[in-house]
């Protein structure tokens, strides 16, 4: 009996169970002992006997490395044909659809999880690609998980992570991967990580995650494939931190540094958008009073040693309900999208209101972390026109860098000239002239710039999903909106960060097939 498996599926359950009943039998046919087996694999003993009981998680990497010290082929590997999009488009959506949580914060709270001894719960968590990924990783070092009610996710944290069994091949294709150094200097005194990865967005330095955390003793240096860390710690931060890019993820790495050191650490410049506040609702679930919270400035009053049984939900995604708000623009549509943060969509609807959008507001409302706010947004068919200003990201409270790709769609949408400047990602212009096959004019000014002409008579076509999140999202929505038939190659990407979209398009009237060749 073999077992197959799929790079994007996580086996769960009864499968799980299956394949530790393989591992088992195949060991004992070639006369091997659980520690001998580990011993092969690079491992612990109790991680193989985790395995066999159909308690551990078993990634790909995992399943080869396994059938290689084995030698044998009781699990065949198969890595399916591309996954595309089928979509028939030209039609108007109707009725609502809910946000889900959000990914960054998502992917920031797991991390953290490692700060804490006690067992953390986080309720409402997309099940999505990034998020698996992360899991793979923390459950390869030791990191007990499981998932309940669907969407909910209880996580455990040993005494002792073996960062030697990390699955450093899902490891590398993340960027999240560098938030484990904030957590993980307080635990080791010398370890490493794969380097990260992630959309291919052009070169991003790690160079201001190590301003951050060095006032807290980390060192790193790069050898083949990996961030080589050390720690001193017994250095503190001696005076305020003032990071050198106001960076989400960075502002997350010195935050989970400064949550376990016994003092008050001042980190200035910090970002203050959507998923830093979660990470800091979460941290004061764990006992770190942080002050500032919203704004630029954050003071942590940290906690050395953190064991409480927390529960937690991260609160829902600004960039999705950007999204879903565009699909209702392009597509002509009337549409209510509930549960928006609104906080992060004001510069967003103040610009697309410049633009002619017509749209409601409901009442505030707060999210279940009782601290984000929410709305339900209903968008009516409009007749847009182009902003005066070019459209640019900034930091919070600016215009979100992760929602600019979705103006490209929209102002090809509208009368007029429109410049979209994306001045951080290096690629991420030059994949929104991926729209000009669907009948858009966009004009690749340089590799941060596009002009976009609009109005657009949309049209069917055959597109490859660009490597990158948001403009693989921006390509599917521009399809919605496009008469007759359009097919998007290889969309494995938008799983990254969104759960299920197509499926929870159609119920709104979208038609989307998904097929392999």
């Amino acid at each position: 009996m073999a077992v197959s498996t799929e790079s994007t599926t996580q086996p769960t359950g009864d499968h799980l169970t299956q394949i530790g009943a393989l591992i088992r039998d195949a060991r004992k046919h070639r006369g091997l002992t659980q520690v001998q087996l580990a011993e092969r694999l690079g491992t612990s003993q109790s991680a193989v006997h985790r395995m066999e009981q159909g308690q551990q998680n078993v990634t790909i990497d995992m399943l080869q490395r396994v059938g290689h010290a084995l030698q044998d082929d009781f699990v065949s590997i198969g890595r399916p044909a591309p996954t595309h999009l089928r979509v028939h488009g030209g039609t108007q959506l109707s009725g609502s659809i809910a946000v889900k949580s959000s990914k960054n914060a998502g992917v920031a709270l797991l991390c953290a999880a490692l700060l804490n001894r006690g067992r953390t719960t986080l309720r409402g968590v997309a099940r999505i690609l990034e998020i698996h990924r992360i899991l793979d990783v923390l459950g390869s070092i030791g990191v007990r998980y499981e998932w309940i009610n669907e969407a909910d996710l209880v996580l455990d944290v040993p005494e002792a992570l073996d960062l030697d069994a990390m699955d450093s091949e899902t490891a590398r294709r993340t960027r999240s991967i560098i938030m484990l150094l904030g957590p993980l200097l307080h635990r080791f005194e010398e370890f490493q990580l794969p380097y990260a990865g992630g959309c291919d967005l052009g070169t991003r330095t790690v160079e201001p995650h190590m301003v951050a955390l060095r006032p807290f003793g980390l060192q790193v240096t790069a050898t083949t494939g990996h961030y080589h860390a050390t720690v001193d710690d017994s250095v503190r931060p001696q005076r305020p931190i003032v990071l050198t890019e106001r960076g989400d993820t960075v502002t997350e790495n010195a935050l989970m540094a400064a949550a376990r050191v016994d003092g008050v650490t001042t980190i200035r410049n910090a970002s203050p958008n959507y998923m830093v506040q979660d990470l800091c609702f979460f941290l004061e679930l764990l006992g770190v009073r942080i002050d500032g919270i919203g704004t630029t400035t954050l003071v942590v009053h940290g906690v050395p040693d953190i064991s409480v049984d927390v529960d937690y939900s991260p609160s829902e995604d600004p960039v999705e309900a950007m999204s879903l708000l565009t699909a209702a623009i392009v597509t002509h549509s009337e549409l209510t999208v509930t549960r928006a943060p609104i906080e992060f969509l004001e510069i967003e609807l103040a610009i697309l209101e410049e633009m002619g959008l017509r749209y409601d507001l409901s009442e505030e409302y707060p999210a279940a972390n009782g601290r984000t706010r929410l709305v339900d947004i209903t968008v009516h068919p409009s007749s847009l026109r182009a902003p005066i200003d070019k459209v640019h990201p900034m930091p919070f409270p600016g215009l979100n860098i992760d929602n600019l790709p979705f103006f490209a769609v929209i102002a090809a949408s509208a009368e007029g000239s429109t410049t979209v400047h994306d001045w951080v990602y290096d690629n991420r212009a030059i994949y929104l002239t991926e729209l000009n096959r669907l009948g858009a004019r966009v004009k690749l000014l340089d590799p941060h710039r596009v002009l976009v002409e609009g109005p657009t008579r949309w049209s069917g076509a055959e597109v490859l999903c660009p490597p990158a999140l948001r403009p693989a999202v921006v390509v599917l929505l521009a399809m919605l909106a496009a008469k007759g038939t359009s097919v998007l190659r290889n969309v494995d990407i938008i799983a990254r960060g969104y759960e299920q979209l197509a499926e929870r398009l159609t119920p709104l009237g979208a038609r989307i097939e998904t097929f392999r060749d």
